[in-house]
């Protein structure tokens, strides 16, 4: 057999660009190029697709446009790849499968799986259902709903509710009522902690609802918890196969584990054994996997919990269906721990989808 094409595909128009970037370097470093044709796609922040051609050493400092053509996927099913544009040229590159690395908005929230299954792609990760509901915090609370699994207390707020000064003041009140303070207060379709603050006073949440507005027009409002930041890695086709990791434990340098927290400030730390008691450590397994099989997902996933101080409680606070891959990343680390070192872990995620087809 020869060796297998792959696309890896990063950068895209959300706010996680540059982490994106970062992952897929990280990713294609590692990929084991005896098995694979590694084939980059960047997609700038304006959506251009560039079929990249020049060193991928470090993809970090690259000037993509600069060595690359402009490419799009071919809808033709009985070829499938990229069409590459050079001029009034066209070519066809072939490429056996996608792998998406592209973290928010228009990555993993099912709208590029639904092109990948348009042109008969098969690729990484979840399915287009599994990612648009993962990627929506409100429609993953109601399905984590039926599971027995506690969440916290929360509400969700659509930009159309507040018509008014009046509308807003009305809003304000019900969540100091119903929640009180502190209180997170998060679009519902972004990821990395983007647009995410915790609202401590009225004058907050003010600000809270305005911030998170201006990257959904959908958020949630949640009662804070205290307790410990836990994460827990799934790899899998949902089925018989699929394996949860041991559980890893955030140690954010700031009040929350926000963006800056998680990419710029070297004081946070991970832990990749959680200071938790074994029995607790496998109820958030169980629950992890349980979460994962219930969304649909498939390939890999990153479940987020947490342990609440005062009452011991594992409490479920989000899924990602593509978690970041840069080297300081919690799900491969969680997932090289378990056995399954980077390089090992992508044959495995390529394995998975190209089963699926």
């Amino acid at each position: 057999m020869g060796k297998i094409n792959v696309a890896v595909i990063f950068g895209g128009k959300s706010s996680e660009h540059e982490v994106s970037v970062n992952s897929a370097s990280n990713i294609i470093s590692n990929m084991n190029d005896e098995k694979y044709n590694i084939i980059p796609v960047y997609i700038t922040k304006r959506g251009k697709w560039i079929l990249y051609d020049g060193n991928i050493d470090n993809l970090k400092t690259v000037q993509f446009e600069k060595f690359g053509n402009q490419c799009i996927l071919n809808t033709d099913n009985g070829e499938k790849g990229l069409l590459r544009i050079s001029g009034e040229k066209v070519k066809l590159v072939p490429i056996d499968i996608a792998f998406p690395v592209l973290h928010g908005k228009n990555g993993e929230d099912g709208t590029i799986q639904g092109l990948f299954e348009l042109c008969g792609v098969p690729y990484v990760g979840c399915g287009i259902l599994a990612s648009a509901a993962a990627m929506d915090k409100a429609f993953t609370k109601k399905i984590v709903s039926t599971l027995n699994i506690a969440q916290a207390k929360h509400m969700e707020i659509k930009k159309e509710d507040i018509n008014d000064d009046e509308s807003f003041e009305e809003i304000l009140k019900n969540i100091r009522y119903r929640l009180g303070y502190p209180c997170f207060v998060k679009p519902s379709r972004a990821g990395s902690s983007v647009g995410i603050t915790k609202a401590k006073n009225k004058s907050d949440l003010k600000e809270a609802l305005n911030l998170a507005f201006k990257h959904d027009n959908k958020i949630i409002v949640e009662k804070s918890i205290e307790g410990l930041e836990l994460e827990c890695a799934v790899l899998g086709s949902g089925g018989e196969d699929t394996i949860a990791s041991g559980v890893g434990q955030i140690l954010p340098a700031a009040e929350f584990y926000d963006y800056d927290a998680k990419y710029n400030n070297e004081a946070s730390k991970t832990l990749l054994e959680a200071e938790i008691t074994t029995e607790k450590a496998e109820e958030i397994r169980a629950a992890a996997l349980k979460i994962f099989k219930a969304l649909e997902c498939s390939g890999l996933s990153r479940v987020d919990f947490f342990l609440e101080a005062e009452t011991n409680k594992v409490i479920f606070n989000e899924i990602n269906t593509l978690p970041g891959f840069t080297d300081i990343s919690m799900y491969p680390m969680l997932m090289a721990k378990a056995g399954f070192e980077i390089g090992k872990l992508i044959d495995r995620l390529i394995e998975i989808a190209l089963d699926r087809g």
